[in-house]
């Protein structure tokens, strides 16, 4: 009686389970083919509402799809974008693809397929998994910065910079033309403007990759191999191209005051900058009399001039251009083998390196600027050619990594400082008063750092200096997959500009990808692309944050064929008012894209206003 009783109640429970189940495959595909159509997701460029600009940092298309970090991101900005356009606002919510790139190139040389299918392939895919995702991206604006009709207007920018200069007296961008109008410019020749153009090429060190037969950036080698294959990388000197965003160093240190990022964020752009304030001072060599005029000093910048008198060596970067010079005979053989060791070794890896001392004497001696003592001249990797001279006076009392050098090649370290013990550590506080020091005894830091540069000053052996940690970008990497410059070069290898007219200046299709003569780019190979009437094309292509250093300004407006991005546009939706990407890549990218605006703006091509600052 009991089964009777309860079994229709059974069967009747499994029917309304089964008429109630949730068929999430076919009930998601139905509304997203809906929103798909109804356009629910495109926004207009001018409306009523007020606006919010949600950017998700763009992926790039590997054949892997994507991984969990990638939606764990869009996630959090999807929620965001949703209840801002619930809440009143007209939201740009894009998306795009970082198309270009190192990997792609090595995927296709792999697998044998050109990285354009694969990347357009990839792509695909990428769309495919974020949509079946369900996010509310509006899709009118995708970017792909592989597509001609984007990155026309990266060489476009481009043509922007290495037509211009930086007017320090003015401290504004101007056109190059200007240059010549002053005083000093007037007979300058093309080759001559290149030391002043926003975008130049020179010759500079840089991580070689035998064999990706490329230009690596530091994030790309890990222990001295590269990052992707694990190919050996050394530090070779080759021409390349740069962008002089040293020139607005200070500028984008005051322009932090004005725009609207996390502090966070902020102080991570200033440690980027690195501004010291310090001297530059001049160590004449002991054999001076012996070498042209311009090569007897080794200049130092330092930022503790009050510790002058402490200086018992000086460390010179391998690299340097007078290492060859003063290495004596005696000490060449180890010389060279040292700079061989360090040419495999990264900068972010020899900066970071505390464990590891090494370094090798030159068999050569300066003459302390004051005492007129002979300190002896090494070269080690903790010294940096691109930071400050490539060349410090190490002061083991009061630094420790010239403490750990002094103590492990057991050289001198005289105590400057009294009543400090230093016999197990440097003492790199700046409260004690100064000993040993000559006319600095019995001075604080400050004082004594103002009395040594005044006295420097007056016997003309150096003077007062702001220096930067920051360089001038690398712009060049020999690959296929990448931008190319539209740039060519006269029988005399001088650089022609094209004009904005001859662009975008499209990559040639090409069958196999390997590395041109001489270290060139498998670009050299495409013989019919590489003759013009005007010249030969450049063979190098531009690195992968050409295209990332801006796409977030062509989703505003990006089908515009006439201008990069109309002004009316980037005035409505002016700057991302959420930014959901690496800290390091907002870092890096963001002091590229603050230059540029700047640039821009200086030229009278007015983007986001508030991103130029100052």
């Amino acid at each position: 009686m009991i089964s009777n009783f309860f079994f229709p109640s059974y069967l009747l429970y499994l029917f309304f389970l089964e008429a109630m189940q949730y068929n999430s495959r076919d009930i998601e595909k139905k509304w997203q083919q809906i929103w798909k159509e109804s356009k629910a997701y495109q926004v207009t460029n001018t409306d009523s509402k007020p606006k919010c600009y949600v950017l998700d940092m763009f992926p790039y298309p590997s054949g892997a799809g994507l991984h969990v970090g990638h939606p764990l991101g869009y996630i959090a900005s999807d929620i965001y974008a949703r209840y801002k356009r619930l809440k009143g606002f007209n939201v740009l919510h894009p998306m795009g693809f970082d198309a270009f790139g190192l990997p792609a190139e090595q995927y296709a040389i792999e697998t044998g397929q050109h990285p354009a299918l694969t990347t357009e392939k990839n792509i695909a895919r990428y769309k495919e998994q974020l949509n079946n995702i369900g996010f509310c991206f509006d899709w009118s604006r995708e970017v792909k910065t592989a597509d001609p009709s984007y990155y026309k207007w990266t060489q476009w920018i481009f043509l922007k910079l290495y037509n211009s200069w930086y007017n320090h007296a003015a401290d504004r961008v101007e056109p190059i033309e200007t240059l010549r109008q002053t005083d000093w410019g007037a007979g300058l020749s093309d080759t001559e403007c290149m030391q002043y153009r926003l975008a130049y090429r020179a010759e500079n060190f840089v991580n070689w990759c035998e064999a990706l037969g490329t230009v690596l950036a530091n994030d790309e080698v890990v222990n001295g191999v590269s990052e992707r294959g694990g190919h050996p990388v050394e530090r070779r000197r080759m021409s390349q191209w740069f962008l002089r965003i040293t020139a607005f160093a200070e500028r984008l240190l005051k322009g932090l005051d004005e725009v609207d990022f996390p502090e966070s964020l902020k102080e991570m752009q200033r440690n980027w900058i690195g501004k010291s304030v310090g001297a530059e001072v001049n160590f004449l060599l002991n054999n001076a009399a012996s070498l042209p005029e311009q090569q007897r000093h080794i200049k130092v910048f330092t930022t503790r001039p009050d510790t002058i008198f402490g200086v018992s060596f000086m460390v010179l970067a391998p690299e340097h251009e007078m290492v060859a010079l003063i290495t004596t005979e005696a000490q060449k053989q180890e010389v060279e083998a040292y700079k061989k060791y360090v040419s495999s070794r990264s900068e972010r890896e020899r900066l970071a390196e505390t464990k590891k001392i090494s370094g090798a004497f030159t068999g050569a001696y300066a003459m302390h600027p004051f005492s007129k003592k002979e300190i002896p001249i090494w070269i080690s990797e903790y010294v940096l050619a691109g930071y400050g001279t490539g060349a410090i006076m190490a002061v083991p009392s009061g630094d420790d990594r010239d403490f750990a050098f002094a103590k492990h090649f057991n050289l001198p370290i005289p105590n400057i400082f009294t009543d400090i013990d230093i016999n197990e550590q440097a003492y790199t506080d700046k409260n004690a008063l100064l000993q040993h020091s000559d006319f600095l005894n019995n001075l604080s830091t400050k004082d004594a750092a103002d009395e040594s540069i005044a006295r420097m000053e007056a016997e003309n052996i150096g003077s007062r200096k702001i220096n930067y940690r920051m360089r001038d970008a690398g712009f060049s990497r020999q690959r296929y997959w990448g931008e190319p410059f539209p740039i060519v070069y006269d029988p005399n290898h001088v650089p022609i500009a094209l004009t904005e007219s001859e662009l975008p200046v499209t990559l040639p299709h090409l069958e196999t990808y390997s590395a041109g003569p001489n270290g060139k780019g498998p670009l050299a190979n495409a013989t019919e692309w590489l003759h013009t009437e005007k010249g030969i094309r450049e063979t190098d292509t531009m690195p992968g944050f050409a295209g990332s250093s801006w796409y977030y300004l062509r989703y505003m407006d990006p089908h515009n064929e006439r201008e990069f991005c109309d002004k009316r546009i980037s005035d409505y939706w002016n700057q991302v008012d959420v930014y959901i990407g690496g800290a390091e890549h907002a870092v890096g990218h963001l002091l590229y894209s603050r230059m540029w605006c700047k640039a821009l703006h200086d030229l009278g091509i007015s983007v986001l206003k508030n991103l130029t600052g100052n």
